[in-house]
């Protein structure tokens, strides 16, 4: 009785802690919308409009008479970019220097959402110290198409991994009263003719494939601030689309903060005004000629737009801003620290991924090792600039060969060669056609070095020039004639390793035939090159995961099979539907170069025991599965177990399989984990066209555990009643 007495009044104490906070939460909320209530009242038409739109590249206007301030945005997804000033030229500041955080796709090989909440903290910490009020980031659109030039900063082909990563990195960047800001909605699947393409889509595709992300970055994350994308979504511009911008976003999501234009990206005043957006940008001075400047100014004075329209507007940047730069509590703000370091340094890590290791050269042994040929431009070619788009002045980045160095000491000779110009000049901005050098004079003294040392080391891929924001790329093939260059090294010496560098997917199904040690590096940030290293070595077991598929020929890919990319008379019509990534290769039986998920390791897991707490299951409740996962080998290391969800006789078109649950765990050498995973029974809905509604179908379900998409180790079988 005593007992029973003291959970009583223990849970009686947490309820009243929970009814004051929200109290207290309440009080502060009311007192807030009293606040920005009472400044819309002061507050001039011309006043209420001038903070409508940029003054500047990346800042709005405040009023300064009543302390309010403006808006200060920043490009955010490699880390907090370089001051600039008119005509988008570097400001030549000496304090602007930042942390490069590792790119989108490499965050995403990570499989960690808790390296995506510090990936959002460190950088808000940063933004916030720079004075910017709202971090244009997490970017994470889904790769429909491996050609797609933001391939590299965006995340993954899967809704469910790109939403567990989003949420944390946007509940991180906001940790430090900085809006995130995320992006591209909607369908911003392409960078050719990305300003003028209209996409068409069924509703199933954008509710299950293009949208859970952005609702899991509003509605679970709490993102403060959203940017509307540059194309068209069934004939109208995201940026005034109703549909989405205040339909679903306010409507259905009940998103309470701004939306802004992505820079350039408004195409009317009073459909965009009355259709959801809420800030313009653009890229260039006579800001008063924007369309939410004075011609917006003009269509409220003609009746055109209603104040009312204004002043919710008004109250939404208020309420950002009473979150961000007139916040209580305000942190500190930090820059280029050491835990910032170690951030990059631990997502860098965790996202390499060990392709093939079949000589077992991974990890080197250095005792048997008296000389290394480094070879490959990426090598020594840094990734926090290059291209258009977003970067970074970084305070500094650890190349590959300045890691090994590092690592090596003096106990291994390192001899360099270039081996080929990674130099590639687009020919003109928004297609894909450009010249990348090709300079086969630099080969010779690449075959010299190997020839001449115990083990070669190439560095191949893409690089920031040649990945490009504004374009696709035109092919898989790999440039600057890397080919020949692992042709001609490989031939001289039999013990080399190919390293390949790249946000996206390339070709390189010769070099998974003939090479037998193939590992994958990204533009992995200021650590780069001593977490590359330390992979090498054996100090890290590698564990990332590769966030989309690999297909052996281009059009295996299903926009390319469908002929259903880049769209023909600027219109495009997503045919797949929801068939996107490893869900249309699975399905249609297609044998990819490499799988969603795939990765190894240093170590062998052994999966076993799989079973779920129940075997029938009601909508509201949540599936609970266990197994035990046995490193087997001598090294310690992280597996990502995979938990993906199959239904026959579906009454829909289904996928062969979705992913619905994954979690990274750390097993010490023959030390085995009892892992546990939890799908809500809802997470199994699909979208019905005819109803608009979610609806979870009755049956059977097949549940598979696995290291990847395509090696299934343990399943089970649920009902749904």
């Amino acid at each position: 009785m005593k007992l029973k007495f003291l959970r009583r009044l223990l849970c009686s104490i947490v309820l009243f802690a929970v009814v004051i906070s929200a109290g207290a939460q309440t009080k502060t909320g009311d007192k807030t919308e009293a606040k920005i209530n009472a400044i819309v009242k002061k507050l001039t038409l011309e006043e209420k409009i001038a903070m409508l739109h940029a003054n500047g590249i990346f800042s709005t206007a405040g009023v300064q008479r009543l302390g309010i301030p403006g808006l200060m945005t920043d490009d955010g997804p490699l880390g907090v970019r370089e001051d600039v000033k008119e005509g988008w030229g570097s400001a030549n500041l000496t304090t602007d220097s930042a942390t490069f955080f590792p790119n989108g796709s490499a965050l995403a090989a990570t499989w960690n959402p808790e390296l995506a909440y510090r990936f959002g903290h460190d950088m808000g910490e940063e933004a916030h110290a720079r004075g910017k009020t709202v971090m244009l980031a997490p970017a994470f659109n889904i790769a429909r198409t491996p050609l797609c030039g933001r391939t590299y900063e965006y995340y993954s082909e899967d809704p469910f991994l790109n939403s567990r990563l989003a949420v944390q990195a946007v509940k991180g960047i906001q940790s430090q009263h900085v809006a995130a800001c995320v992006k591209h909605y909607a369908v911003n699947n392409q960078e050719v003719e990305r300003g003028r393409i209209s996409v068409d889509l069924d509703e199933r595709a954008l509710r299950e494939i293009y949208l859970p992300a952005f609702k899991a970055g509003i509605t679970e994350g709490g993102a403060w601030t959203i940017m509307s994308a540059y194309n068209k979504l069934r004939g109208v511009y995201c940026s005034e689309n109703e549909y989405l911008l205040n339909q679903i976003l306010r409507g259905e999501w009940k998103f309470k903060g701004i939306v802004i234009s992505d820079w350039g990206g408004t195409h009317s005043t009073v459909n965009a005004a009355i259709h959801g957006l809420d800030v313009e940008m653009g890229s260039g001075p006579k800001y008063n000629s924007y369309f939410f400047a004075d011609k917006l100014l003009d269509s409220v004075k003609a009746g055109k737009v209603s104040e009312q329209i204004i002043d919710q507007k008004v109250r939404r940047i208020l309420w950002v801003i009473y979150h961000t730069s007139l916040s209580d509590n305000q942190p500190a703000g930090k820059m280029n620290t050491l835990e910032h370091s170690k951030t990059v340094y631990d997502i860098a890590a965790e996202s390499i991924v060990l392709l093939k290791n079949e000589k077992h050269l991974l990890p080197l042994n250095t005792s048997s090792i008296k000389s290394i040929a480094v070879i490959g431009d990426n090598a020594t070619r840094t990734f926090h600039l290059g291209g258009f788009g977003a970067g970074v002045k970084a305070r500094y980045e650890v190349t590959a060969l300045a890691g090994l160095k590092s690592r090596l000491g003096n106990s291994v000779a390192i001899t360099y060669a270039q081996g080929y110009s990674g130099v590639y000049r687009p020919e003109r901005r928004s297609g894909p056609k450009g010249v990348a050098k090709v300079d086969s004079t630099l080969i010779p003294n690449a075959v010299a070095a190997a020839k001449s040392s115990d083990m070669a080391i190439l560095f191949i891929g893409g690089n920031r020039d040649y990945e490009s924001e504004s374009r696709d790329r035109k092919d898989l093939s790999l440039p600057f004639d890397e080919q020949a260059l692992v042709d001609t090294v490989t031939a001289v010496n039999p013990n080399t390793i190919v390293v390949v560098v790249g946000g996206a997917p390339y070709d390189i199904g010769k070099i998974k035939k003939y090479n037998h040690t193939i590992v994958w590096s990204w533009y992995n940030g200021s650590e780069n090159g001593n977490a590359l290293a330390d992979v090498l070595l054996g100090k890290i077991n590698p564990s990332g995961k590769m966030p989309f598929t690999f297909p052996v020929d281009l059009k295996d890919s299903p926009a390319h099979a469908l002929s259903a990319y880049p769209g023909e008379n600027l219109h495009e019509t997503y045919t797949e539907g929801i068939l996107v990534g490893y869900r249309w290769f699975d399905t249609k039986k297609i044998e990819p170069m490499y799988c969603f998920g795939y990765g190894l390791s240093y170590t062998d897991y052994k999966y076993s025991g799989f079973f779920t707490n129940k075997k029938s299951y009601k909508n509201g409740e949540s599936i609970t599965a266990t197994l035990k996962v046995k490193n087997t080998g001598k090294y310690a290391g992280k597996e990502t177990v995979q938990l993906y969800v199959t239904k026959s006789g579906s009454k829909v078109e289904r996928a062969e399989k979705e992913l619905k649950a994954f979690k990274k765990v750390s097993i010490a050498a023959g030390e085995t984990a009892s892992v546990t995973l939890n799908i809500p029974v809802k997470d199994l809905a699909y979208w019905d066209d005819k109803t608009s509604k979610w609806v979870v179908e009755p049956g059977k379900y097949k549940l598979l555990a696995g290291t990847s998409s395509r090696d299934i180790s343990e399943s089970g079988t649920i009902t749904v009643e």
